[in-house]
């Protein structure tokens, strides 16, 4: 799968690396700003548990 994504990519060598370092961080902005906190909210009343004494 990477290497089918290495040739596809246009350019020299550092363009495709500035290319895949662009798409890593878009990847990753977008799992930390719209995945994580709707999966946050999932699992909310899961956590939400007290412990009587």
């Amino acid at each position: 799968m990477y290497a089918a994504l290495w040739h596809i990519l246009p350019g020299p060598v550092w363009v495709r690396i500035l290319i895949l370092l662009v798409l890593l961080a878009a990847v990753l902005y977008a799992l930390a700003f719209w995945v994580f906190p709707w999966i946050d909210d999932l699992t909310a009343p899961v956590r939400d548990v007290t412990v009587d004494q």
